[in-house]
């Protein structure tokens, strides 16, 4: 039987992995919208239920899925080349691709310096689950925090561009949990043939968003 950690390792461990995905680490995530800019500038998402129902769709049908699924595999040791290569191969769109090799050799650098690893650059999600590996916290627990990071940064971007009030954003984001700690849970149960999407809406803003003539985000 493995051996239990001490008691200090999961709340170091914990606190590590929030620091990757908290707002202040630098990857750049403030400079991508996702797609969202322009559903927003197209009057699509104007109030919290359409943001709300924006983002649950990327986390249910598109990015959240396949990134849940591909750190799954990549916190049970699978191969990190592979999965980042897969992840980018499921990139529907231009900026999409680039959004997913920026931040991901971001967080790789950033990790690098702060821990003394030496991960070589690769898409975010993969990326994660290759840091957090060795560490003690359950895998739905680190997939659970990615993708309420990327949905916090949605949220962030509705709140100053929709715009909606903070309270709008937070409440927003509290009902996202749920769905969010569903798709944790059900990625560890995904084999890498269950990967897709089908949020084309999302998918087709992200393609027109790279001939937007006014706009603040980089996708």
């Amino acid at each position: 039987m493995k051996p239990e950690p001490p008691p200090e390792r999961p709340a170091a461990d914990l606190l590590a992995i929030t620091q990757w995905l908290s707002p202040a680490f630098p990857i750049g995530a403030f400079a991508y919208s996702h797609g969202l800019e322009w559903s927003i500038a197209a009057g699509e998402v104007h109030d919290a239920d359409s943001l709300h129902g924006w983002i649950a769709a990327v986390l249910r049908h598109g990015t959240g899925r396949n990134d849940a699924i591909l750190a799954a595999h990549a916190l049970r040791g699978h191969d990190a080349a592979e999965l980042a290569a897969i992840a980018e191969a499921l990139s529907p769109a231009a900026e999409r691709l680039v959004e997913l090799r920026a931040q991901g050799a971001a967080f790789c650098r950033a990790v690098n310096a702060v821990s003394g690893r030496e991960m070589p650059e690769m898409a975010l999600p993969v990326a994660l689950g290759v840091a957090a590996r060795d560490m003690a916290v359950p895998a739905p627990t680190v997939i659970a925090l990615m993708l309420q990071a990327f949905a916090g940064n949605l949220v962030t971007i509705g709140v100053r561009f929709v715009p909606l009030g903070q309270t709008a954003g937070q409440g927003v984001l509290a009902a996202l949990q749920p769905l969010i700690t569903d798709i944790a849970a059900e990625a560890l149960e995904r084999s890498l043939s269950d990967l897709g999407g089908a949020f084309f809406r999302g998918d087709m803003a992200a393609a027109w968003h790279e001939t937007q003539e006014t706009r603040m985000f980089r996708t």
